[in-house]
């Protein structure tokens, strides 16, 4: 904590205790001027009556001809009694069992008696907590505007390249970066400038922020890091403060990294001439960045490294030469690049000699390097669950299917439950192993995991970097598998709930093949979700024709698919059953048992066990 944090906190504290203090003696002050019996006015005879009769029970006499009378009732009678009778009047009531008592100040005493002394004592107090809270409040303002870039320790400063593996063209890309920080004298002697912005895109998890830190690692230069959403606040003007004094901190540590995470948070496109009015915080602070990083404006020896997940919504003006002026575009690694991600990690836990990497990578087909990361952990832990003593290739496996398909969750299944829930996998593992443009199956299981009861997962054998017709094709088909074999198990009256994900994918994937894809041949080759977009939805507004012709192709799509599912079902009847009765018996099958099944290879199972229709 620094000196600064400690004195706001201590004057702070001495805020709360006077706002405290004085407020408590305001409350004694008032609570006992206001615990005191009112005093009724009474003639001096009124008065000597009382005392004649015996009803005065105490009987004050002030100086200046004042006196105070209580009588039986505890009730307070005051009267004016000049000095030459009140002698008088006080023997008088103390011959009738009064107590006397005479003071010699006037009633109400010096103007300065103990009430009044709380009272302005509570209003001193009250008056400096309130000007030490002002006071606190107006710092701490004055700090927040200030920046939230973090400085890294030395040892969050240590990652190199090789510690980020799969991104070696994004490396390469880099590396000017790295070589202007270590002699920016080489490149000033040709003239040549170096890009001060440099913004990565792409998925999350696929080590933008690793592959920043790795920059200002080789380059051995401090590392400020801070986030998009830092700088947005409630108050205009807070958040251009904000960015102003984020470069003035980078600039006393040139040449250094600054790395803005999530920058659209702050960089989204500025408002048009829409409905919707403007982000003036959001806008200013935005002007403010664009301003900093304008490549007219000497910003020497720091360079400027962002994130985004969302490249696409950023103002233009952010993406012009002089600012990000260079691009890097992550994607998830290819088989490769998963082996080299596994190996990083598998260096930080205990790998059994029998574990192939290779091979575990190519079972994790569209995976970042986060979910690699994760993958490794995962294992390590089954593997401590299961007490190994190295991680071991079915911990890999274990904790791949809880990535995929969740935790094993048990006793949510009756007998017809899991009925159901074979015939309806087995429609999916069925279709999927007949059309050759399918991925292959890795696993089906009718273990509840996660959202769902059963599932059937299927990877492909290589990266591919687009989609074929085909393929899209298959997918629709497989996933109508699970719904038509309820159909044909058990009647259109006994169909359940379990394809609802299957018809929100297959409604998904048939919806962009015809609006995005242009690969409906009634429609064309037209993208119709980017026409007329809305600034705000970025959904195109469609006329109600055509919305109703994408609507009807969609339908038309699925449909054939559900057709092909009934084909193949139909044909294979047989390893429909067989499969069922396998997954109702072993409750998980691997994609080699599955393709046993169909080739009529007993696996010791009972199917008289199982049988539908």
């Amino acid at each position: 904590m620094s000196k600064r944090t400690t004195l706001l906190a201590v004057f702070a504290a001495l805020a709360a205790l006077a706002l405290a203090a004085g407020g408590t003696v305001l409350y004694r002050s008032f609570g006992t001027a206001s615990a005191a019996p009112p005093v009724a006015e009474s003639s001096f005879s009124a008065l000597r009556a009382m005392i004649g009769d015996g009803r005065v029970a105490e009987l004050t006499v002030y100086a200046h001809g004042t006196g105070v009378a209580v009588d039986r009732d505890g009730k307070r009678h005051r009267a004016l009694l000049p000095p030459p009778v009140s002698a008088r009047l006080a023997e008088e009531a103390a011959a009738n069992g009064a107590a006397v008592a005479f003071v010699s100040e006037p009633e109400g005493g010096s103007g300065f008696d103990g009430d009044t002394a709380l009272a302005v004592g509570g209003n001193v107090l009250l008056i400096a907590g309130i000007g030490l809270a002002a006071w606190f409040f107006a710092v701490k303002g004055g700090m927040r505007t200030g920046t939230k870039a973090r400085l890294a320790a030395p040892s969050e400063s240590l990652v190199r390249f090789g510690d980020v593996a799969g991104c070696d063209n994004e490396k390469m890309e880099l590396m000017e970066v790295v070589e202007f920080l270590k002699d920016p004298r080489r490149f000033a002697r040709l003239g040549a400038c170096v890009p001060a912005g440099v913004l990565m895109s792409g998925p999350p998890g696929t080590g933008k922020t690793l592959l920043a830190r790795a920059v200002a690692g080789e380059a051995g230069v401090p590392f400020f890091s801070v986030s998009g959403s830092d700088f947005v606040e409630m108050f205009v003007g807070v958040g251009a403060g904000r960015v102003r004094a984020m470069f003035a901190q980078a600039k006393k540590k040139a040449p250094c990294i600054l790395f803005i995470d999530e920058i659209d948070a702050v960089g989204r496109q500025r408002s048009g001439s829409g409905s919707r009015a403007p982000h003036e915080e959001r806008e200013q602070t935005l002007n403010q960045l664009l301003v900093e990083m304008d490549g007219f404006k000497a910003n020497s020896g720091v360079v400027v490294i962002a994130a985004t997940n969302r490249a696409d919504i950023l103002d233009e003006a952010l993406l012009r030469p002089g600012r990000f002026s260079r691009h890097v575009i992550l994607q998830t690694p290819d088989l490769a690049g998963r082996a080299k991600i596994l190996a990083v990690h598998a260096r930080k836990v205990t790998v059994g000699s029998e574990v192939d990497l290779h091979l575990v990578a190519r079972g994790t087909p569209g995976f970042s390097g986060a979910q690699l990361m994760h993958l490794v952990n995962e294992a390590a832990i089954a593997a401590a669950r299961a007490g190994h003593d190295a991680v071991a290739a079915v911990d890999f496996e274990t904790a791949k299917d809880r990535i995929l398909m969740g935790a094993e969750r048990s006793g949510l299944m009756n007998d017809d439950d899991r009925r159901l829930t074979a015939i309806h996998e087995a429609g999916h593992a069925v279709v999927a192993l007949h059309l050759p443009a399918s991925d292959p199956i890795h696993k089906a299981t009718i273990v509840p995991r996660g959202q769902a009861l059963g599932m059937v997962v299927r990877l492909p054998e290589r990266d591919s970097p687009a989609l074929r017709r085909s393929r899209l094709k298959a997918d629709l088909a497989v996933a109508m598998g699970g719904r038509v074999a309820e159909e044909m198990a058990f009647g259109p009256e006994e169909i359940s709930t379990g394809a609802a994900g299957d018809i929100q994918m297959a409604t998904r994937i048939a919806r962009k093949m015809v609006t995005e894809w242009g690969m409906s041949r009634r429609l064309g080759l037209v993208a119709f979700s980017g026409q007329h977009a809305d600034p705000y939805t970025s959904e195109g507004v469609r006329s109600d024709d055509t919305s109703r012709e994408i609507d009807a192709e969609v339908r038309a799509m699925i449909a054939e698919a559900h057709d092909t599912a009934v084909t193949i079902l139909r044909t294979y009847r047989g390893e429909l059953d067989a499969v069922a009765a396998a997954l109702l018996e072993r409750e998980s099958l691997s994609g080699a048992e599955i393709a046993a099944i169909s080739r009529g290879t007993p696996l010791g199972l009972d199917q008289a066990a199982f049988t539908v229709g």
